[in-house]
């Protein structure tokens, strides 16, 4: 998209109109939000690939890629989403997260829609820091594989970290089962924040989608 394109997008936040309700919005769909997390995830295949090989290298090397990695999710996940309306993903496939009445999000829904995989994500992160710190730089070195590093991490993380993981695995499942059930096809983390995922044409034409 275009440089016109972005601010076409960042500027479709206004109300529809004085006149017009909530029901006139174009809701966007399971496989439209889909297809717009798929495309956040080619655009930071580059950066995962250099930090597939870094993570290997030293213990350090992992941390400054988890600090990285949270502060990328961030910047997708609440920067990007106050700034212009959703991630890369989102201005690509033409969407955007709005209040309830079509209005911009602030930092405020930003963050609440992103808190609970925040925490859990920030948690995960802590768990598999206290395994790798628990190893020397001798026994890290050893691993050849990401599954064999992964194995290794998660058997010395506390007893709380696979809980954890189940918990943030029934949050996800959670959120599709809720965004299939509604018509505004809103998944928790927007009842958390008062949003919802419309298009960016808002004005609704035909049949909602």
């Amino acid at each position: 998209m275009d440089n016109e394109g972005i601010a076409e997008f960042a500027a479709a936040g206004a109300p529809v109109s004085s006149g017009n309700s909530e029901a006139e919005l174009i809701y966007v769909g399971f496989w439209r939000r889909v297809g717009a997390y798929a495309l956040d995830l080619v655009i930071l295949v580059p950066y995962a690939l250099v930090a597939r090989q870094l993570i290997y290298t030293s213990r350090t090397a992992y941390l400054v890629n988890l600090i990285l990695g949270t502060i990328i999710a961030l910047v997708f996940e609440v920067y990007l989403v106050k700034r212009f309306g959703g991630s890369p993903g989102k201005i690509i496939m033409r969407i955007r997260i709005a209040k309830l009445i079509g209005t911009p999000v602030g930092y405020k829904e930003a963050s609440l829609r992103y808190s609970v995989l925040l925490v859990i994500s920030i948690l995960s992160s802590v768990g598999l820091l206290m395994s790798l710190f628990g190893m020397s730089d001798l026994e890290y070195a050893t691993f050849t594989s990401a599954r064999a590093h992964i194995r290794a991490l998660e058997a010395g993380a506390p007893a709380w970290y696979q809980p954890l993981q189940i918990a943030g695995a029934v949050w996800v499942y959670s959120e599709f089962l809720v965004l299939l059930t509604n018509k505004k096809r809103r998944a928790l983390h927007d009842f958390m924040a008062g949003t919802v995922v419309i298009r960016i044409a808002a004005v609704k034409t035909g049949e909602m989608a």
